[in-house]
């Protein structure tokens, strides 16, 4: 089908925001992987590296493999390529049902000196949505920011990020989460657990790299948008129990989907409606006894979906489903949204993935757009409501910038708007700096 004016718009406009190049260059001379290949999904080759052995090691955060990574943008210097030194990461997580799972990254060892309190930090980065392809994996995305060959699009758009924390002297570790890159399983898109864990996990096994700078002493930060947004907020809850020995300076969790139900109603029938796939193929591989209930709605033609979506992009998405509504895709005319509201375990299995129960021990920055209307805004507000109701210290700050119309630049245009306060916040809890909490103005906020 044609390309729809609002999803090409959106997409030139992650693009330019980026600079992104389609074509990388080498770092250091040094190979970035094996040569040969495992698979191909929509005409990308995966690196062999991406294959997950048949045993894993026991401990959550082990590193399993690692080589050099080349970054797309990078300049040479007498200290270094800059902005830094990258290394692919595989290492050893636990997923949400308890099993061992391999899931990999990338480690970026800053060139620039760290000019603030103590010992050089480290920031795990959570990637915004990327897609269910194995392709899509953000790690893949520094050495190759934007790809566009026929058969598939993605844009690394948290390059943006985690350039900004290197110049500062920040390490970087950037999980793929689980199934992303790794090619034995489906990506479990916004599971919570998944999510929170492989982020956890990144920063144990950044840590244990020979190469890398960043000790146990080191303060470590959590930064996230969309997607990563949620998983940051998880692991930052789930830290105390699932990693003690991660200590964590702060958090920052932009747009957070926070709560799946309102977010799936807001994104049915809009640029993102794809994600809709995303989130049901990988509920189902997470919990096997949804599938009874799938096979009840979903008809052929969202089975098709399902099946093309795992394979996709966000680019790919934005192009082939943007508008679209699972209308067409069940067998009784209903919209996903009817469907969880019909079936209690689906709301059962919603409410288990709710973030927002839990009690951060260190400080978050909770930051929406005002007239997001993909990972709405209230949602959002509400999350670090209930955070300050359980007496965490919690930053709440609405990005106020207009709205126009509907759709993707919405939820966009206040990563960029926003990023720059946030990573200052992040870097001022890194040098040691206590954070405030505005809880005490959030009833009072509309």
């Amino acid at each position: 089908m044609p390309p729809r004016p609002c999803t090409l718009a959106a997409a030139i406009t992650v693009a330019l925001a980026l600079g992104a190049q389609a074509v990388p260059a080498a770092a250091d001379g040094r190979s970035a992987g094996p040569a040969t290949v495992t698979e191909v999904s929509r005409g990308i080759e995966i690196p062999a590296f991406y294959t997950p052995p048949a045993a894993l090691p026991e401990a959550d955060g082990a590193l399993i493999r690692s080589e050099p990574l080349r970054l797309a943008l990078s300049l040479p210097s007498l200290g270094g390529p800059l902005p830094g030194r990258a290394t692919r990461l595989m290492y050893k997580s636990t997923d949400a049902n308890g099993e061992p799972v391999a899931v990999t990254g990338a480690y970026i060892e800053p060139s620039a000196e760290w000019r603030g309190d103590g010992p050089r930090p480290m920031v795990a980065v959570a990637p915004g949505t990327m897609g269910q392809g194995d392709q899509c994996a953000a790690s893949m995305a520094l050495e190759q920011p934007l790809r566009f060959n026929g058969e598939t699009v993605s844009v690394g758009y948290e390059d943006l990020s985690v350039y900004r924390l290197l110049l500062r002297g920040v390490a970087v570790v950037v999980t793929d989460y689980v199934g992303l890159g790794a090619t034995d399983r489906l990506h479990t898109y916004v599971n919570r657990v998944d999510g929170a864990h492989a982020v956890l996990d990144a920063v144990r096994a950044a840590r244990s790299l020979d190469s890398a700078s960043v000790t146990s002493a080191s303060r470590v930060g959590l930064f996230g948008y969309s997607q990563g947004g949620g998983a940051a907020a998880a692991a930052a809850e789930l830290q105390p129990s699932y990693a003690p020995d991660v200590p964590l300076a702060g958090t920052y969790a932009g747009a957070p989907p926070a709560d799946l139900v309102e977010v799936t109603e807001a994104i049915d029938g809009g640029d993102l409606a794809g994600a809709l796939g995303w989130s049901l193929n990988g509920f189902l591989q997470s919990e096997p006894a949804l599938r009874p209930i799938a096979d009840r709605y979903i008809n052929p033609a969202g089975e098709e979906a399902l099946k093309d979506l795992s394979t996709m992009c966000v680019g790919d998405a934005l192009f082939a489903y943007g508008g679209d509504s699972s209308t067409a895709w069940t067998k009784t005319g209903q919209s996903l949204g009817d469907v969880i509201r019909a079936e209690p375990a689906l709301q059962t299995f919603l409410a288990e993935q709710r973030i927002g129960t839990l009690k951060p021990d260190s400080p978050v920055r909770v930051a929406t757009g005002v007239s997001d209307d993909l990972v709405p805004h209230d949602q959002s507000r509400q999350l670090a409501l209930d955070w300050c109701r359980k007496g965490a210290k919690v930053t709440y700050d609405p990005v106020l910038l207009p709205g126009v119309g509907s759709g993707l630049l919405n939820h966009f245009a206040p990563l960029l708007a926003d990023q720059g306060k946030a990573i200052s916040w992040l870097t001022d809890r890194l040098s040691g700096e206590p954070a405030r909490s505005n809880c005490w103005s959030m009833p009072a906020q509309p």
